[in-house]
């Protein structure tokens, strides 16, 4: 568990554990062991403290444009992990499921997702995608069906105590700018911040989804972002039904008004898509995962979010990356960690063209003049480090960037022998 976290009711960070060193380990397998035997875990491990997050989008005064997150205790998430590997020994989770597994990521959803389009479109053949948004997923979740999943899913009966134990008489406060609420009672939903409910979460819509899910990557599931694709907009429409029915007689509840739709190579008069006679929303694009898919499947429009990106990075560092006082070291490290991490997502998965190339280039080029202008001479520079004095040039960062397009290269060779 990372140092730096937020802590919960009991106050006790996580650094108090790893502080203690030895000590801690036989303190804490001892007190697992107990709760385990017993099935109990600690009152106080029950209290939370929720906080609101804004999302970034939609109107500020709307509670549903903000995610509730609580803040647990750093010990009850101990006791988590310990249970998570325990389940993930015995749990197996679907290969369309991306989100939350070991050795998957994002970038091979969206991946997979564009080597679709792609295909399609050099074929000259409809691709149609439609992007399933659901409501408060975490807080919908209702209890008694997460218990007969885990128990679908080959859970032993005493894990499954022992989950529940968690979830029971579980109680929280709202904190916000004005103050903080009267503790209530959870009764529903999974825990927001927990360690332990992005795996549960994984296996109730594996469950869920048994029966109406297809191979990857006519379906892909990323947590709650579900992407069901198909070669026709009858078939993609009886998909998207099949997919509201087995998810809403279970208690979730699929967005009418923010699943979209997305036709890949659109020939005239393809039609819509409805949902219980609503008419899904079309649209041209859709950021799927943090990515900008397109239907003509271009990637323009993606590479010039990836340099917006980079500069809204560079604007937050700026104060360290225009100080003369500041070493190069410390800089390439900074603008390495914020602003080329924030322009390289996604990348590897698109096709780029020499323009766009040249104009991640140019971005990059335009930000490291000024932290090379600014960049004291490296006499201080130690022993160890992987540069020289004189070395932190524009053409030392120049040559980085040339190891990025390489990069790039070797991708484009990696998805012309999938093709």
């Amino acid at each position: 568990m990372k140092s730096g976290k937020a802590v919960g009711p009991d106050d006790i960070p996580v650094e108090v554990w790893k502080c203690l060193g030895e000590a801690a380990v036989e303190f804490l397998t001892s007190l697992f062991n107990r709760v385990l035997e017993s099935e109990r875990m600690p009152e106080e491990w029950r209290r939370s403290v929720l906080v609101p997050i804004f999302k970034n989008k939609g109107d500020v005064q709307s509670c549903s444009n903000y995610r509730g997150i609580k803040l647990m205790s750093h010990t009850m998430k101990l006791w988590e992990r310990v249970v998570e590997a325990r389940l993930r020994k015995v749990v197996e989770i679907c290969e369309q499921q991306y989100g939350f597994m070991p050795r998957k990521s994002t970038t091979d959803a969206i991946f997979a997702l564009r080597i679709l389009m792609e295909k399609y479109r050099d074929g000259q053949r409809e691709l149609h995608c439609v992007f399933v948004d659901l409501e408060k997923v975490y807080d919908r979740v209702p209890r008694e069906e997460l218990w007969y999943c885990m128990r679908k899913s080959g859970v032993a009966e005493k894990y499954v105590r022992v989950v529940q134990d968690m979830y029971e008489r579980s109680r929280t406060v709202v904190r916000c700018a004005v103050g903080q609420t009267e503790e209530f009672k959870v009764e529903v939903g999974l825990h927001q911040g927990s360690a332990l409910s992005p795996f549960l979460f994984a296996m109730v819509m594996d469950q869920l989804s048994e029966e109406v899910r297809q191979e990857s990557p006519w379906t892909m599931m990323f947590a709650d972002d579900i992407v069901i694709c198909s070669e026709s907009r009858e078939q993609v429409e009886e998909n998207l039904e099949r997919w509201r029915f087995a998810l809403e007689r279970r208690g979730m509840k699929v967005s009418r008004s923010k699943t979209e739709y997305m036709c890949v190579n659109e020939r005239e008069g393809s039609g819509t898509v409805r949902l219980q006679g609503e008419e899904v929303k079309k649209v041209q694009e859709f950021k799927y995962l943090g990515s900008t898919v397109q239907s003509n499947g271009e990637c323009g429009k993606e590479v010039k979010k990836r340099v917006q990106a980079g500069w809204n990075g560079w604007r937050k560092v700026s104060g360290v990356q225009c100080d003369r006082k500041t070493s190069a070291r410390i800089k390439r490290k900074v603008y390495r960690t914020v602003v080329r991490a924030a322009m390289l997502y996604g990348l590897e998965t698109m096709s780029l063209r020499k323009r766009q190339e040249s104009e991640l280039e140019v971005a990059e080029l335009k930000m490291l003049r000024v932290a090379e202008d600014t960049t004291p001479t490296l006499g201080d520079s130690k022993e160890g480090d992987d540069f020289t004095p004189g070395d932190f040039n524009i053409q030392t960062m120049i040559y980085e960037f040339i190891w990025l397009l390489t990069f790039i290269s070797r991708l484009r060779e990696i998805n012309c022998n999938l093709n």
